[in-house]
């Protein structure tokens, strides 16, 4: 028996709900935002990646599926941005639409060790905004972010900021993080032993708990910063503060990529452990040019759909759509109810029927499991009567239905059922239902 590959997940029917709703909500945000969607492909040419991210870098380095073809290298995408800003120059969307905002949705891929919150095969849904510089800009970004946690009913976050500057900050942060981590090094992991040589920076980065409790007690504040860089800064954090937005500066914040200038935000959640973050994000103001595009600045962030899966109130109750199912009882009986399913679903009502040859009741007992609000029944009696036999499964209440009029009847009844409100629990994150119909 085959399995799936270590580090993958089946989304199975009774989780799709819940990614639907979710990516729904998403893509409702994004357009009161101005942001349209962008569907780049799976799979890039590997030095895209290399390029953007950073040869040093964990992706790059450890954590990229690389696929080799006729001495072609490819990679599964591990990311995003780099994705989007090369379809944005090969597209010329810079001289067609100027300043853009574009978000995507889908599967990314990293060859990590599978654990909770990572896998080898993940979700995403994030966003970039390309051709600006504003300060302005990047609260609205992070502001985008904390939105759509909040319309996924999500709490418990943080809101973790701090900018790196510009490209000669980013040295001088360096040159600074080199001599006060050099006399501690020894207390640091074999990995960030290496990014001493290579990347200081990354050190910020390590998920370690022994790398991180030394780094707490590192003074990091933003004396690297230029003028024009912490001022950007001050207009950041300002913003956030008149859109309410509740935030920690935090120092040794950094993001893995080196793509990564001035602001840099990462979004927190307890209840995920070391590895915390639900999403991150940050501004790339010089990755669009050195990946052959224009000057430009851009900002932009991702979260993850499987990390928002492990601390969202989850149901794996069927969505709420009022699934009608046929039984249909002789051979005559089921020509009918095979052409009633078809004008059901014509008629925009979700319908399905037994196809296993189920006696009465173990069809019941189906219409049962698949949460069918009605059942329709249809046998001998009620070919030579012309209707149908109506039951609401939640009731149990059984009556007939003229065939002529069933499709207009059957609409009303459901319409009617419809009108139950969604009173909130406060003790819940799902609502409770009301027997009480709603006054129109």
């Amino acid at each position: 028996m085959f399995k799936r590959i270590t580090g993958t997940r089946d989304i199975l029917p009774e989780e799709i709900a819940w990614w639907q709703k979710k990516e729904k909500i998403a893509r409702d945000i994004f357009s009161f935002y101005n942001y349209r969607e962008i569907r780049p492909p799976l799979i890039e040419e590997a030095p895209l990646f290399n390029r953007s991210l950073g040869q040093s870098s964990e992706i790059v380095q450890k954590q990229m599926f690389i696929i080799e073809r006729k001495k072609e290298f490819y990679a599964l995408r591990p990311e995003g941005t780099a994705c989007v800003v090369r379809a944005y120059i090969e597209n010329s969307l810079d001289k067609t639409q100027g300043f853009l905002k574009l978000y995507y949705i889908g599967p990314m891929f990293r060859a990590e060790r599978p654990q909770k919150g990572r896998l080898r095969q993940f979700h995403h849904i994030g966003c970039e905004a390309i051709g600006s510089l504003d300060a302005d800009l990047d609260a609205e970004v992070i502001s985008l972010a904390d939105n759509l946690l909040k319309n996924f009913s999500i709490t418990g976050y943080k809101i973790r900021i701090n900018s790196l500057g510009c490209a000669v900050d980013k040295k001088n942060f360096e040159q600074c993080l080199r001599s006060v981590v050099k006399d501690k090094l020894s207390r640091f992991c074999p990995d960030c032993q290496k990014r001493f040589k290579d990347n200081p920076l990354r050190i910020l980065d390590c998920k370690q708990l022994g790398c991180r409790e030394v780094l707490k007690k590192i003074d990091l504040q933003n004396s690297h910063l230029c003028s024009d860089c912490n001022a950007h800064f001050a207009r950041v954090r300002a913003d956030l503060k008149i859109l309410g937005i509740d935030y920690e500066v935090t120092p040794y914040l950094v993001r893995g990529l080196d793509y990564y200038s001035r602001t840099v935000f990462e979004i927190t959640h307890p209840d995920l452990g070391s590895q915390d973050a639900l999403g991150a994000g940050g501004r790339y103001d010089s990755l669009v040019k050195e990946l052959g595009g224009p000057d430009v600045g851009a900002i932009g962030f991702a979260l993850g759909m499987e990390r928002l899966f492990l601390v969202s109130a989850f149901s794996s109750q069927p969505s709420a759509l009022s699934l009608v199912y046929i039984i249909s009882l002789g051979e005559e009986a089921k020509k009918e109810g095979f052409k009633l399913l078809d004008n059901l679903r014509k008629a925009g009502i979700a319908a399905d029927t037994d196809y296993e040859g189920k006696s009465l009741k173990a069809a019941l007992r189906k219409a049962n499991d698949l949460k069918a609000k009605y059942v329709l029944m249809i046998g001998e009696n009620e070919l030579k009567k012309s209707v149908v036999a109506l039951k609401d499964m939640a009731s149990g209440v059984q009556r007939e239905i003229k065939q002529d009029n069933l499709i207009e009847d059957l609409k009303s009844i459901m319409n009617e059922k419809s009108q139950i409100q969604i009173l909130p629990n406060p003790k819940s994150k799902i609502g409770i239902l009301s027997r009480t119909k709603m006054k129109i």
